[in-house]
């Protein structure tokens, strides 16, 4: 008998829960920060983390694999790159060196509107 994990139900529930289980700590770390302004700031970085990430998943898209070295389509290596561009676009956006500035506009933007 032969499953494939990728449709078995208890894997994609799991894959379910733990994207569940991220996005509750990008929640719990932003509302950990002590006051509004710096709520702001992580919200501002996590949005251009999330823009970086979509980014770099489009991109990966448009490479042409048809004569690649794992073929085609391969179900594992898409959801283990999708764990990879989650974490390069947020490390991208955590870095001073490597961000884009997105986060940066947006603070400098809503700091308005925020009471502290």
């Amino acid at each position: 008998m032969n499953i494939n994990p990728m449709t078995d139900t208890n894997t994609l529930q799991m894959m379910s829960k733990q994207t569940i289980n991220s996005e509750q700590e990008v929640y719990n770390r932003i509302k950990s920060a002590g006051s509004q302004k710096e709520q702001l700031e992580k919200v501002s970085q996590e949005f251009e983390s999330m823009f970086i990430t979509k980014m770099l998943s489009l991109m990966d898209s448009t490479v042409d694999r048809s004569d690649s070295l794992f073929g085609e389509k391969q179900p594992y290596v898409d959801t283990f790159k999708s764990f990879v561009f989650q974490e390069m676009g947020r490390d991208m956006a955590e870095n001073p060196r490597t961000s884009i500035g997105l986060a940066k506009q947006i603070y400098t933007q809503m700091e308005k509107y925020v009471k502290d």
